[in-house]
This record gives C-alpha cells, sequence and structure tokens, in this order.
C-alpha cells in the first residue's frame, strides 16, 4: 500500500543545539494545533466521508502529515543534542530533558501530552471540512510565528517548506469542501 522511503520530505540539516527553538517545535509537534491533531484528525475522518475522493484527500493528507511528524520531531532531537544545563534551564526545557532527554516526544512546549481531545471529528463531513481548513490556517500561523523567532537559515528553510505545505493542504481542502457541497446538493429533491 505504502512505500517508506528512509528520508525526510525535507532535508534538514544537522541544527545546531538551541533549547529556546527546540521549545518552538515542540508546540508544532504535540501542542493542540500542532502536527500530531493533524494527522489523526484527518486520518480518523475519512472513515465517515460519503465522497471517495475527500476520503482519498483525508488520506493523502494525514500521511503527508505524518511525515511533517518525522521531521519536526528529526528537528527537535538535534536541536536537544548538545544543549547545556543551563540552556535547558534558561529555555524552560529542563523538565523535557529530564523527562524525554533529547529525544521528541508528542507533548507542547510545557510538557503536557498531546491528547485525542485535540481531535476535531464530528458526524459532519461538512463540519469536518470547514474545521480542517481552519487548522490548516492555524499551523501556518504557528509555522510563520516560530519563522519569525528563528536566527538559523537551515531551521528556517525547514519551517518554510512546512508552512507552504500548510498552505497546500488548506487549498485542498477548499476545494474537497466544494466536492461536498455539490454531493449534498446532487441528493436535494424538490
Amino acid at each position: 500500500m505504502w512505500i517508506y522511503e528512509k528520508k525526510l520530505i525535507y532535508p534538514v540539516k544537522n541544527l545546531r543545539p538551541n533549547a529556546r527553538m527546540a521549545k518552538l517545535i515542540a508546540m508544532l509537534l504535540g501542542g493542540p494545533n500542532g502536527e500530531m491533531t493533524a494527522s489523526t484528525t484527518y486520518l480518523n475522518q475519512r472513515y465517515c466521508m460519503p465522497v471517495g475522493c475527500v476520503q482519498a484527500t483525508l488520506t493523502d493528507i494525514g500521511t503527508e502529515e505524518l511525515s511533517h511528524v518525522e521531521m519536526l520531531s528529526v528537528m527537535l532531537k538535534m536541536l536537544l543534542n548538545g544543549c547545556s544545563k543551563d540552556e535547558l534551564r534558561a529555555a524552560g526545557m529542563d523538565g523535557w530533558a529530564a523527562e524525554f532527554g533529547d529525544c521528541p516526544f508528542p507533548a507542547n512546549w510545557n510538557r503536557e501530552s498531546w491528547t485525542a481531545a485535540y481531535v476535531g471529528t464530528t458526524g459532519d463531513p461538512i463540519a469536518n471540512i470547514a474545521n480542517d481548513m481552519a487548522a490548516e490556517e492555524k499551523a501556518r500561523a504557528g509555522y510563520e510565528g516560530v519563522i519569525r523567532m528563528c536566527d538559523d537559515p537551515d531551521t528556517i528553510g525547514a519551517l518554510q517548506f512546512l508552512r507552504e505545505r500548510e498552505i497546500v493542504h488548506y487549498q485542498r481542502f477548499g476545494e474537497a469542501l466544494q466536492i461536498l457541497y455539490n454531493y449534498y446538493d446532487s441528493k436535494k429533491c424538490f
């Protein structure tokens, strides 16, 4: 069904240790608007979509979001690896390092574990896709916020790539929403 290539969706160079940036990357990974939430939401919603091509869109984007999880996890590990105790304390990441070491974990910047309560799924396909469009915009805004806080060109390049993918996902969900409207309009009999 899938072919896994042992390379990231975007090449991440060896990032120099930066505990403050790691804290921000953790938000993008396991926060309420993070990639764990997006992938779980989309892969869950696909089962209740009445139109096959919208199911396929959710599967494709949900799977790509998992590659974003992988990319952010690699970045988080690189950014934490080699940080001193003082750097970790100054960034508020000493608790993270004590609990997880330099390993990525689906949690936000305050070590609050990712929760399924973040998943936005309803029984209404149109509400789900509208929610997904909003989620992509929140993710885009999150990436832009982190990029503004960053001064490393390699980290910025990786984050810009992920930001651009959020824009594409938003556009695909807009197309999916129109497909759903057309589907439901075709079912109306007067």
